[in-house]
C-alpha cells in the first residue's frame, strides 16, 4: 500500500526512529500507526538486547535542583565520549535526573533490590491477600501483580516515564540505545530533599517536579 510522507513524519515524531525504518514499519502494518509504534519498539528492544553486553564506561554526571528543595545527582554511561557529548544524550540524562526528583525511586533496577527487602514485601502482600479472603489458587497471581507495583514505586527502570506515562523508563532507555547505536547504562543516582527524615508539614515536591516536566 502507499504510505504518505505525513504518516512517516507522524511516526517518526512519536518514536524518534529513522525515516526508512518508519516507512518499513508502516508498510508492514498496512499503515496502522499504533501497530507501527509497537513494531518499532519491539525492534528497538531486540537491537538494545544485542548492545546490552557492550562496555559503557564513558558518559555524564548531571545535577538537577528543583526550587532549592530537591536535588539529584545521576550518572549515565555510554560507550564513547562522542555520544555523551551529543544534545540527545545530555537531554536524556537531564530527563532521568528530573524523573528521579519527581518519582523518588530507591534503586535503578529490580536486580538492585536486596533479596531481604523483596521477601519482606512478599510476606506483607501474602498477609494482605489472605486477610482479603482471596482463593488460594489466585493468591499467587495477585501477589505477583502487586509485587510489580512495588517495583514500579522503587525501581527507576520500572517506573512510568513522567513525560509519557504509557511507557516505562526501561522502554525509553531501550529506544535510545536502538536510536543512538550504543549501549547506555543508568548506573547510579542519589536524591536529596530538604528536611528529609525530619518531622515537617506535608509538601508534595515530587508533584511539582512532574508538573514542570510536562509543562
Amino acid at each position: 500500500m502507499s504510505i504518505s510522507a505525513t504518516q512517516v513524519k507522524e511516526l517518526r515524531e512519536k518514536t524518534g526512529a529513522g525515516m526508512l525504518d518508519c516507512k518499513k514499519a508502516l508498510v508492514e502494518t498496512n499503515g496502522d500507526l499504533e501497530k507501527a509504534v509497537v513494531l518499532l519498539r519491539e525492534k528497538g528492544l531486540s537491537q538494545a538486547a544485542k548492545k546490552s553486553g557492550r562496555i559503557a564506561a564513558e558518559g555524564l554526571i548531571d545535577a538537577y535542583i528543583h526550587g532549592g528543595r530537591i536535588g539529584v545527582l545521576i550518572e549515565i554511561n555510554s560507550e564513547t565520549d562522542f555520544v555523551s557529548k551529543t544534545d540527545e544524550f545530555k537531554e536524556f540524562v537531564r530527563n532521568m535526573a528530573m524523573q528521579v526528583a519527581a518519582s523518588n525511586p530507591k534503586y535503578v533496577s529490580i536486580e538492585d533490590v536486596p533479596e531481604e527487602e523483596v521477601e519482606k514485601e512478599k510476606e506483607i502482600l501474602i498477609h494482605q491477600v489472605v486477610n482479603e479472603g482471596k482463593p488460594e489458587h489466585v493468591a499467587s497471581k495477585i501477589v505477583e501483580g502487586r509485587l510489580g507495583k512495588f517495583y514500579e514505586q522503587i525501581c527507576l527502570l520500572e517506573q512510568p516515564y513522567i513525560r509519557e506515562p504509557s511507557i516505562k523508563v526501561k522502554d525509553l532507555l531501550n529506544e535510545k540505545i536502538a536510536k543512538i547505536g550504543e549501549n547506555i547504562k543508568i548506573r547510579r543516582f542519589v536524591r536529596y530533599e530538604v528536611g528529609e527524615g525530619l518531622e515537617k508539614r506535608e509538601e508534595n515536591f515530587a508533584e511539582e517536579v512532574a508538573k514542570q516536566m510536562n509543562s
